[in-house]
């Protein structure tokens, strides 16, 4: 019996050593779930540095703590991480390789933060990151090369911040990006070749800015984008050929709250898709002859100060057949005004254009 007890005292030395890094992987305070996708939960602890971490963590919520600045290889030994989430944490700097060593990275949030400094090479080894969050900060532009290393970057929400300009070269590298919300910034310029390495957008939110004028050049370089939001710009003018670039994918187009009085005759050339559009709340009286009503399914138009010629005649037919009973009332000429455009009798004489029958031989 004597004999065995030292034997018996070294097989528990070795146990305890073995559970050691198991019991020291999951940080004081926080609390961890076990597995191959190990997670990481450190919510509102109180944390002023980055934890150290298991290599095998693959989710690490480290959201509503406070790290002023995110240092240069702070996550650096989190090999395999895949989600990090630094949400409501107090950052107001993002230092030169903050994110060192995540190459598994795909899920980035930083919203609801303080940054206003991304110092260059901040996001460099981000080689996978598919989704990231930098929405509700303080930063003010994106210099060229920034995002250059996001290569698989997928998603880019960066609304409510304090941007104030694209330039050329801004996107640089990101050529994945397929969904870019800008809304609410400061944007009132965005130059011509700002948006020429993201051809591929689908969904570009540009709402609540400070565009004055429909940023042409740089808008053609887009080729399938399906959602476009303009909502909320000080925008007087649809140009000529704004949306030919990308005019057959189309389906939502978002023109409301602008102070609009126009649309250029060719503004809509190219458009052959559009489901959805919202105008309201604009100085429009008039639309073009070649808006797309074919495929329109929701149109909104209220408080618009809409003038009853037969010039919105193809409307008048449009309304007639929807669905939906969108309001839309006649501003002029004075026996009309009030009236709904679908109803009143200013529109009642009026003749459709009809399109001409394609000559050919039996189908």
């Amino acid at each position: 019996m004597f004999l065995l007890q030292p034997l018996l005292l070294q097989k528990l030395f070795c146990l305890l050593v073995c559970l050691l890094p198991i019991l020291q992987a999951c940080p004081q305070n926080c609390h961890c779930h076990g597995g191959d996708l190990q997670h990481v939960i450190c919510d509102n602890v109180g944390l002023r540095k980055i934890p150290k971490v298991a290599e095998q963590t693959r989710l690490l919520n480290l959201q509503r703590n406070n790290f002023p600045v995110l240092p240069t290889n702070g996550f650096r030994e989190m090999k395999n991480l895949v989600s990090l989430h630094l949400q409501h944490s107090h950052i107001k700097e993002i230092s030169s390789g903050a994110f060192r060593g995540l190459k598994q990275l795909v899920y980035l949030y930083l919203s609801n933060n303080d940054i206003s400094v991304i110092k260059m090479g901040a996001f460099d080894d981000l080689t996978e990151l598919t989704y990231l969050y930098i929405d509700h900060n303080k930063i003010t532009e994106l210099p060229k090369g920034l995002l250059s290393p996001l290569i698989n970057l997928f998603i880019l929400q960066l609304g409510s911040n304090k941007l104030r300009e694209l330039r050329a070269g801004a996107f640089h590298g990101a050529k994945d990006l397929r969904w870019l919300y800008l809304s609410d910034n400061s944007i009132s310029s965005i130059q011509p070749g700002a948006l020429d390495d993201v051809e591929n957008l689908a969904i570009f939110h540009l709402d609540k800015n400070q565009l004055t004028s429909y940023p042409v050049a740089a808008m053609s370089k887009l080729r399938v984008v399906e959602d476009l939001k303009l909502s909320h710009n000080p925008m007087k003018v649809i140009p000529d050929l704004a949306f030919q670039s990308f005019g057959r994918y189309m389906e939502t187009l978002s023109l409301d709250n602008m102070g609009l009085e126009k649309f250029s005759d060719k503004a809509f050339i190219g458009v052959t898709t559009l489901k959805t559009m919202h105008m309201e709340n604009n100085k429009l009286s008039s639309l073009p002859k070649n808006l797309p009503f074919s495929r329109l399914e929701t149109l909104t138009l209220s408080n618009n100060p809409w003038h009853c010629s037969c010039q919105l005649a193809p409307l008048r037919r449009w309304l007639e057949s929807a669905r939906s009973r969108p309001d839309a009332a006649c501003a002029s000429p004075s026996q009309a005004r009030g009236q709904q455009i679908r109803d009143t009798a200013a529109l009642r004489g009026c003749r459709l254009p009809t399109k001409r029958s394609k000559k050919g031989g039996r189908h």
